[in-house]
């Protein structure tokens, strides 16, 4: 992100913060469908966080951490979001991920679709730190620096997500028309 542009913003520039908006939508829109796993609540709260990044953009300090600023700020708002949001999202609401071109073009869909369905059994905490390191290529230190969170934290977080992902997919292999119980309190 362009320092410079940042810090136009700061001092008000309406056209640099809409250029910065221009720049961030996607990413941000991507960080909240993933933890939030529906697009309309996905897109509102990605509007909210665009609203807090222009009240409280003079409040940053260095602008070149404007990108991990403003994952934490759409984050927060995701977690508010998913407090409010029903326990289940039909499969329709989900957006197909870009699918990579293979041979086996059907096992690719089974595996998209089991791996949805386990996704949406995690706590908003391990859809967060999935999303931000694996989905956003961010790095430890980065996804740290986004949920407020020790790095080593991260590493553990990171660690329990895959363990609950791996259980829910394994309940649903032994029984494939029940998935676990949303593991919130696993933590």
């Amino acid at each position: 992100m362009d320092e410079r542009l940042v810090r136009r913003a700061q001092e008000g520039d309406q056209e640099a913060f809409r250029s910065l908006v221009l720049a961030s939508h996607a990413r941000l829109l991507r960080v909240a469908q993933g933890v939030l796993r529906d697009p309309h609540v996905a897109e509102d709260a990605v509007q909210q966080a665009l609203l807090d990044i222009w009240r409280d953009i003079r409040r940053l300090r260095d602008a070149s951490k404007f990108e991990g600023w403003s994952y934490k700020l759409v984050l927060r708002v995701c977690y508010a979001e998913a407090k409010r949001m029903p326990r289940w999202v039909p499969e329709s609401l989900i957006p197909a991920a870009a699918e990579p071109r293979v041979g086996d073009v059907f096992g690719v869909v089974v595996d998209r679709d089991q791996l949805s369905r386990g996704f949406q059994h995690l706590s908003t905490d391990h859809r967060a730190v999935i999303v931000l390191r694996y989905l956003m290529d961010l790095s430890p230190e980065q996804v740290a620096e986004a949920l407020d969170i020790p790095r080593k934290t991260v590493y553990s977080r990171l660690g329990r997500a895959m363990d609950a992902l791996r259980s829910a997919l394994e309940a649903e292999s032994r029984n494939p028309t029940a998935m676990p119980v949303r593991p919130e309190a696993a933590l």
